[in-house]
């Protein structure tokens, strides 16, 4: 049987966990239509991006790269462009840099720290609560409501959208533009998860470290894996706040003016 469509994995030498949201059926925009291929990527940061000997975004002509990382983040491991796109920004996390997902190499590089923060069983449901609050916090409405207005412009793809790993807060802003373009919850599910063997391998390193000095295998999995229990959690609190994701817009994002051109300007 053949597999369900999902997004598709862009191969790059110095990109983490690049993809291609193109083809992703859209149901709800109407029969046969999808996302249009090579206009929305999404990755890890591009801090190890070197477009000289790696020109997969050059040559995919990458217009804008927005940028989901706190200005700790940024300033610590700043984005390598591809020649000619434009640098957008939009903070999740905002007032809080010290959440997990903006931590992670800092955790893997010290248990105690991870243990003290995240041990005795805490660690998923504190991921769980990060994703609720990914969803119902101002700062994060902000930063969303301009990576949707931004994927609505024209003129903006290819559009490149990252946070560090390129799986929470990147996974959550897929959900999001999936949704808005009409895609059914099993689609989405299917994408978030589909990143889970490229982010292992890019961390495996960092884990295997981490475990060698006394760290907790879990927690280091609990950093490193997309979960089904993380994006029920923001679907959750989207459904019990605002009942559906075109409610979630109008009233949390305020973008309902954007949605006719973003959907235009994505869907085939």
């Amino acid at each position: 049987m053949e597999s369900e469509p999902t997004g598709r994995a862009v191969e790059a030498a110095t990109v983490a966990n690049l993809r291609d949201l193109g083809g992703i059926p859209l149901p709800g925009a109407g029969q046969g239509r999808s996302v249009r291929p090579g206009a929305l990527l999404r990755s890890a940061d591009l801090a190890r991006h070197d477009p000289h000997t790696d020109p997969v975004l050059t040559e995919r002509g990458v217009q804008v790269v927005f940028d989901l990382r706190t200005t700790d983040e940024r300033q610590a491991a700043p984005d390598v462009l591809p020649p000619g796109a434009r640098p957008f920004v939009g903070d999740v996390l905002g007032t809080r840099p010290d959440a997990a997902p903006a931590r992670l190499h800092a955790l893997l590089a010290d248990p105690a720290v991870a243990e003290r923060e995240l041990g005795g069983g805490r660690a998923e449901r504190l991921f769980q609560q990060e994703y609720r609050r990914m969803v119902l916090s101002p700062g994060a409405c902000s930063a969303y409501a301009a990576l949707v207005q931004t994927a609505a412009d024209d003129g903006t793809h290819p559009l490149l959208f990252h946070c560090t790993a390129g799986k929470d807060r990147t996974g959550w802003g897929a959900a999001l533009l999936l949704l808005l373009l009409g895609a059914d919850v099993s689609a989405v599910r299917r994408e978030y998860l589909a990143v889970g063997a490229a982010v292992r391998a890019q961390y495996e390193p960092f884990v295997r470290r981490f475990t060698e000095r006394g760290g907790d295998p879990e927690i280091a999995a609990v950093l490193t894996e997309v979960r089904p229990a993380y994006l029920e959690a923001a679907l959750d609190a989207l459904t019990e706040r605002w009942g559906d994701v075109e409610r979630y817009a109008r009233e949390a994002l305020r973008v309902e003016a954007a949605l006719d051109r973003l959907r235009a300007e994505l869907t085939v």
